[in-house]
């Protein structure tokens, strides 16, 4: 995922740390505490509260569980971990905001996050100053590591940018893949929410979805915050569409099947991961039946390698939803805190004394990440693109999302 509002940039928020961790001095390379151990912090910025936050919280928590398993398992000897989460509100300027305040703090040697794509494109530049590591588990704008003419010319714009989730280049070619020949739909009407996720993957999926010989009946587009659908709904019942495709979130997509179903218009919505939540379908109801959307990697509950990640979760009582994306943020915090280990190895097991050098020295490090994490192997290529590219497609049956095509596009 993810895009939200592209909103300018002018609006100053207020954004509060959700575990706070001891800043070192500004000549310390982390916190030093009186056992001789080194205390580092791993930043998170994700929706915490309001629209999004059902997603945001699974990043953050996928986080905890991550560095929590690093420390009681000393998977770097001699450093401890604490988390630094702060709250996007899925805005840009707070995100903006949030990555100025992770570089200022001296603990923090990476950072995981954010959820939305358009969030990203604002923190990049900050990061990248700054020689910090972000890692995304669930962005998924193609812009964001291979540049603005990437179908053409592919260029990475910041060496610090990585993600573990798979480009909306791939989730909006297996969507309409499935929609044609699995579905066996020819006339698709695509609307999207006109930010920087929802607009590329409807785009995406259109393209591809013509390509394969179904026709786009009509475009459309609504703006986040919508709660009125009917014009909308008109337009689809008219245009003898028998899918819709939404690009956007599931703020507006669950009001808008549950209004087109009401209107008699009993034709599946098809989304992408921007969708995929439990809170879909709390809001849609029974109008959600039926309903599909893609989202990165396989169903985190399939997974043998995640089964103690999925049961100390649950035991934790942890908010959020982990199914989307709190294993793909496990894997994110886990690819900084290896690289660390590598630093740490390649400098005679000795951590650099300054901040700014750990940092440094850890974006070759995750760049070079090569191990098997809880959603498969953790890898990135030249533009710090996730080498794992499988996609599943989600079906809402009886009152819950349902795995039921799970792959890779091509």
């Amino acid at each position: 995922m993810r895009q939200r509002s592209l909103v300018i940039l002018t609006s100053v928020l207020t954004s509060g740390a959700l575990t706070l961790t001891a800043c070192g001095s500004r000549d310390d390379s982390g916190d030093k505490g009186d056992s001789g151990t080194t205390t580092y912090t791993i930043g998170v910025d994700a929706p915490l509260s309001g629209e999004n936050s059902t997603t945001g919280l699974g990043i953050q928590y996928g986080v905890q569980v991550a560095v929590d398993d690093a420390n009681k398992n000393n998977w770097v000897p001699g450093v401890k971990f604490k988390v630094k989460a702060l709250d996007d509100k899925a805005q840009p300027a707070s995100g903006q905001q949030n990555a100025t305040a992770l570089v200022g703090d001296k603990t923090v040697i990476g950072t995981v996050g954010p959820l939305n794509s358009g969030v990203a494109q604002s923190m990049q530049q900050v990061f990248a100053s700054a020689n910090m590591v972000e890692i995304s588990p669930s962005n998924t704008n193609p812009e964001l590591t291979q540049g603005k003419n990437w179908q053409t010319d592919k260029k990475r714009p910041y060496k610090t940018y990585f993600r573990t989730a798979t480009t909306d280049e791939l989730q909006g070619s297996f969507a309409a893949d499935y929609a044609f020949n699995g579905l066996k739909k020819k006339k698709a009407f695509v609307v999207d929410d006109k930010q920087t996720y929802g607009a590329g993957l409807a785009k995406i999926f259109g393209e591809k979805f013509k390509g394969l010989g179904g026709t786009v009946v009509q475009t459309d587009h609504v703006n986040t915050g919508d709660k009125d659908f009917g014009s909308l709904v008109t337009k689809i019942k008219n245009s003898g569409a028998d899918l819709l495709y939404y690009g956007g979130q599931y703020d507006e997509s669950s009001l808008i099947t549950k209004q087109l179903k009401d209107a008699g218009v009993k034709i599946p919505l098809f989304g992408g991961d921007g969708m995929f939540a439990s809170t879909y379908i709390e809001t849609a109801g029974k109008a959600s039946e039926g309903d599909l959307a893609t989202s990165v990697g396989v169903p985190v509950d399939t997974l043998p390698a995640a089964k103690q990640f999925v049961e100390t979760y649950k035991a934790k009582g942890y908010k959020g939803d982990y199914g989307a994306y709190g294993g793909y943020s496990y894997d994110a915090a886990s690819a900084i805190i290896k690289a660390l280990k590598a630093v740490k190895d390649a400098n005679g097991d000795k951590l650099p004394s300054d901040i700014n050098d750990v940092r440094s020295k850890l974006i070759p490090e995750v760049q070079k990440s090569d191990f098997e994490g809880i959603t498969g192997k953790v890898s990135f290529d030249q533009y710090g693109d996730t080498g794992n590219k499988q996609l599943t497609v989600y079906q809402v049956t009886n009152g819950a999302w349902k795995a039921v095509k799970t792959g890779t596009v091509g």
